[in-house]
């Protein structure tokens, strides 16, 4: 038998041109509970840990659905209790900015579900400062629903166009849809063979919404309501900022602005525990 000499080659020896993957996002914000600031002139620990108490009563009837949206006003409260407040309740992954009448800053804190709604007059005094808990607070649904239209702009198509009508068409029949109790219809334009000008084009059809959420959680999120009701941009960003996923969904609001049932009973929790321990902090700080 003549013997088959099979010929090996040594990768380690001369290796081949790697494969360039794209970078994805390598950093994730853990939940790390705020200290305590000590009592003192400047600190009303005690002032900001009734706040929160009375807060917290608030939002333990909201979660089990035996009281309305919890939101405190803080505008007007002492400045000692407000910078304990500041402190303690810090600022989370998620911000939305909102074009409205007047200047509307929201910032979710360090807890989940709990959000500061600011309102600003046009000279730049505060009008409003909510503390308020809600899986996305209602003034971002509410203006992006109060700007948008129910039908799509019809723009006369560019020349070039491939893919767009269809999608258009298939936009409008979802946004017809579309409610509460219907599920999301997601368009995922990453992988749409779409020509430069069907791009442009559905820019424009939909260029015009009041609300932008950015959540700085696993990578980056833009999260974009348009000049058509119910239909968002969802742009997802690793942590070179590029664009690695980019969406149209068809929903009151994107799930990936929403916080999870679970994310907000684990905040009750932690609001609980933060007021227990602003009350052990109060009480260190007595004279004996």
């Amino acid at each position: 038998m003549t013997p088959l000499t099979i010929p090996i080659r040594s990768l380690a020896a001369e290796p081949e041109e790697s494969i360039a993957y794209m970078p994805m996002p390598r950093e994730m914000a853990t939940f790390q509970m705020p200290s305590v600031p000590e009592p003192g002139p400047d600190s009303d620990v005690a002032g900001a840990r009734d706040v929160l108490a009375c807060f917290l009563v608030l939002y333990a009837e909201w979660l089990d659905g035996d009281g309305e949206l919890p939101m405190l006003d803080l505008n007007g409260l002492a400045g000692e209790s407000l910078r304990v407040l500041n402190e303690t309740l810090g600022e989370g992954e998620v911000a939305a900015t909102c074009d409205a009448d007047h200047e509307i800053r929201i910032q979710e804190t360090v807890f989940t579900g709990v959000w500061r709604e600011q309102h600003f007059e046009a000279d730049g005094s505060l009008l409003h400062d909510y503390l308020v808990a809600a899986p996305v607070p209602p003034v971002i649904g509410r203006l992006a629903g109060e700007r948008a239209d129910p039908r799509l702009r019809r723009l006369e198509l560019p020349s070039g166009a491939m893919n767009v009508p269809a999608l258009i068409h298939e936009l409008q029949e979802a946004m017809d849809r579309s409610g509460h109790s219907t599920v999301a219809h997601v368009i995922n334009l990453t992988l749409l063979p779409l020509s430069p000008e069907d791009t442009v084009h559905i820019d424009r059809v939909l260029d015009g919404g009041s609300v932008v959420i950015l959540s700085r959680g696993f990578g980056n999120c833009r999260i974009s309501s348009t000049a058509a009701r119910n239909v968002w941009r969802v742009q997802y960003f690793n942590n070179m900022q590029t664009l690695i996923l980019n969406t149209i969904e068809v929903t009151p609001m994107p799930e990936a602005a929403v916080a999870a049932r679970e994310d907000l009973v684990e905040t009750r929790e932690r609001l609980a525990e933060l007021v227990a321990w602003m009350s052990d902090s109060v009480a260190a700080a007595r004279p004996s």
